[in-house]
């Protein structure tokens, strides 16, 4: 699996996480969404991504997620 790859599945498990806890837990566990949302906004125009750099470390390797086949 490649960074790229890694850090779209990390990103919608957080989704579906948060998601659950603000049906179970707590509304407030909304804002979490709202992190990923804008983290994952700012992503896309800045090319700085904190889960990157965190999947880089830990051995993934670079790719391209969304090149044509």
């Amino acid at each position: 699996m490649t960074l790229d790859r890694a850090v779209l599945v990390f990103a919608g498990i957080m989704v579906l996480l948060s998601v659950v806890l603000t049906w179970t837990v707590s509304v407030y566990f909304l804002w979490f969404t709202v992190f990923i949302g804008l983290n994952l906004i700012q992503s896309a125009f800045t090319g700085f991504c904190p889960a990157a750099i965190v999947l880089g470390k830990l051995g993934f390797r670079t790719g391209c997620a969304f090149e044509a086949k």
